[in-house]
């Protein structure tokens, strides 16, 4: 977890729009129909930082891109912005229209086709996207680009392709790869990923590699846990057996990925570096959210029992799960995970490091407990606190059976987590609406009361 605050609330979905298997989106009218586009007078640097300084994508909003194109490979164009908040690689595929204004290669079907065949040709390819015969880009991405490939065999596609790039593999990428290659359909069917490198004289080989672009099932019409939820908690209607099901579906994700993936023992270094983290979070958090500083004697005694506490292996996890990150699919496929992309705050290589399991547990137990904090502050407010309380135990139970592993014996470490993301919480709502700050704080100060017990 970043020491800084997050860009979206935690807790709940802010804007789900456009991310792998939703379809609440709206699209782009570019399709199949569109005019004829020119790639063989490829813009220069200057023309085209004109173009990518009015992209939603582009991170270093307010100032004049200083591009330099470093690659132009697998049919697409590598650019970095000395930017002054630091460089950034940036994939810019661009094409001409009829009138030669510059246009975005994402929204041309022959750029997407050719994506899709070079996805289909490349070693990490699971099974072939084929032709595609009709394209359409989501729209209100903030940092990638999803297009919906119709295919001639009749299957809808969703290609993310990646805005800016990294050295080193891409976490969602790699994850989702590993879980359905093992047959998991607890993620959207992966097809394949597009892997390149490019020029880089900062490294010692001075080549980098990364990920570029990445294919799996669409899933078209379904709700995130999110919504199930909050509705069937503001219509007093149980959530539990969902509930349970979907700790269920997490243990077996985490099953999955402990023989998919190297998992590693949470040796004495490792330990003292995560509770490390935790430490220097809860001062910076104690320094600008007042709310916290009581509580901070009391949390670092969680913090120093959870450091001498029995930790679990270490292994590949989701890194970033809250309700808004799971799919309500029809039974009995049940419960579909998105997003692997880890804390997006994080150096990406810190994200696919193995972690512990108990992170993700955590994350799901302070959601269910947004759910009753938006509730309460709706304008018919609703008392969800109870409903609150009976998901986080069923999901707990449901957990539990699916890993065999007893909870109560890691009761230490799963507190220290959710404190830690609670901590966290109470600084973005500080920031971003103090009048919701309440509902971490509450759940800090019953996190140290029960550890104190």
């Amino acid at each position: 977890m970043s020491d800084a605050a997050p860009d979206q609330a935690p807790g709940e979905p802010i804007d789900r729009t456009g991310r792998t298997g939703r379809t609440d989106a709206t699209t782009d009218p570019t399709d199949a129909t569109t005019e004829p586009t020119d790639r063989t007078h490829a813009p220069d640097d200057r023309t085209l930082a004109d173009w990518i300084a009015h992209q939603r994508w582009y991170t270093a909003k307010g100032t004049n891109p200083r591009l330099r194109t470093l690659a132009e490979t697998d049919g697409t164009r590598l650019v970095l912005d000395d930017a002054p908040t630091g460089p950034v690689l940036y994939q810019a595929p661009v094409t001409h229209d009829g009138t030669g204004t510059l246009r975005d290669a994402t929204t041309d079907p022959d750029w997407i086709r050719d994506l899709a065949a070079r996805i289909d040709a490349d070693d990490e390819s699971l099974r072939p996207i084929g032709t595609v015969t009709a394209s359409r880009v989501l729209s209100g991405e903030q940092s990638n680009t999803s297009v919906i490939c119709d295919t001639e065999d009749g299957e809808q596609v969703i290609v993310k392709v990646f805005r800016v790039l990294h050295h080193g593999d891409n976490p969602d990428v790699t994850t989702q790869l590993a879980l359905s290659a093992a047959g998991s359909s607890r993620v959207p069917r992966v097809y394949g990923a597009l892997r390149s490198t490019w020029p880089d004289t900062g490294r010692p080989e001075g080549i980098a590699t990364g990920h570029l672009a990445f294919a799996q099932e669409f899933l078209p019409g379904l709700e995130d846990a999110w919504r199930v939820a909050l509705r069937d908690a503001r219509q007093g209607t149980s959530f539990a057996t969902e509930a349970d099901r979907l700790g269920a579906a997490l243990a077996e994700v985490h099953r999955t990925l402990a023989t998919a993936l190297p998992t590693e023992p949470a040796d004495e270094e490792r330990r003292t570096t995560a509770i490390a983290a935790m430490h220097r979070r809860l001062a910076a958090a104690a320094r600008e959210a007042p709310a916290v500083a009581a509580h901070v004697d009391a949390v670092r005694g969680v913090y120093a029992r959870a450091e001498q506490a029995v930790w679990p292996d270490l292994q590949r996890i989701h890194g970033d799960l809250h309700l808004g990150q799971v799919l309500a699919a029809p039974e009995p496929r049940g419960w579909v995970f998105l997003d692997f992309e880890g804390e997006p705050l994080r150096p990406l290589a810190e994200r696919s490091l193995p972690d512990v399991t108990l992170r993700d547990v955590a994350g799901m137990l302070r959601s269910f407990d947004y759910v009753a904090g938006a509730l309460a502050q709706d304008a018919d407010p609703v008392d969800a606190g109870e409903w609150a309380h009976a998901a986080r135990s069923a999901f707990l139970d449901g957990y539990q059976r699916g890993t065999g592993a007893d909870l109560r014996a890691h009761r230490e470490l799963l507190d220290a987590f959710e404190l830690d993301k609670a901590v966290y919480e109470v600084v973005y709502e500080t920031r971003n609406r103090p009048d919701w700050v309440g509902i971490p704080l509450a759940a800090v100060t019953r996190l140290v009361a029960r550890s104190a017990a």
